[in-house]
């Protein structure tokens, strides 16, 4: 590949069709597992429909994306995706004004940007310890079909299917009409099953609802 790995990857082929807010939210749901995602910039304009730049904190997160989701069926559709050519010329070329600056603005930029931490997913360390003690979730005996709970409101299956694809043995997502908060996600067998749980516990698909997952009663 002749472009120079950076933080910035950039998509292309993705479906015209899905709306440019759900499309951010699936694409932070996905790429959100490799690392810190400090900014998503979709554009709805001719030029740029069908394409997105996604804009990693560590340069690691942005190459492991590239290789862990290259040609992943998004939307119907797989996903084509390099490094962009440079950083600030991405965000250059949305905001105006980038350029060099980037660096210092990063410290005041934080606040007002909700997307930066919006799918912070939980250290792998800190986070068990503080699931047992505080969720404490009564689980069932193992199952490959898991129980999801505590979702947010704008959870689709699309989402759930992205985040769950990733793992073997996946076969499909079950909405349950009217409680847009659960759902069941089904696997080939039990273990498979448990490796996603483990895997996916406490993701954070917004800010607020971190996912709590079970194996669903037999």
């Amino acid at each position: 590949m002749d472009i120079r790995p950076n933080h910035t990857i950039y998509i292309n082929n993705i479906n015209d069709k899905v709306k440019k807010e759900e499309m951010k939210r699936s694409l932070y749901a996905l790429f959100s597992q490799f690392g810190q995602i400090v900014e998503i910039v979709a554009m709805k304009t001719m030029k740029m429909r069908g394409q997105a730049f996604v804009v990693f904190k560590e340069l690691a997160a942005s190459t492991n994306a590239l290789r862990q989701l290259q040609g992943f069926p998004f939307y119907n559709k797989p996903m084509r995706i390099q490094y962009a050519k440079t950083d600030s010329e991405v965000i250059a070329k949305v905001k105006g004004t980038y350029g060099d600056k980037d660096k210092k603005k990063d410290k005041k930029k934080k606040p007002q940007e909700p997307p930066a931490s919006l799918l912070k997913k939980p250290a792998g360390g800190s986070a068990a310890p503080v699931h047992s003690n505080a969720v404490q979730v009564p689980d069932n005996p193992p199952n490959y079909i898991l129980f999801l709970n505590n979702l947010p409101e704008e959870t689709n299956e699309m989402m759930l299917s992205m985040l769950f694809n990733q793992f073997p043995g996946f076969k499909e997502v079950r909405l349950v009409p009217g409680k847009h908060d659960i759902s069941f996600v089904e696997f080939e067998s039990e273990t498979q099953a448990g490796v996603a749980k483990d895997a996916l516990q406490g993701f954070r698909i917004t800010a607020t609802c971190a996912m709590k997952i079970t194996y669903a009663k037999k």
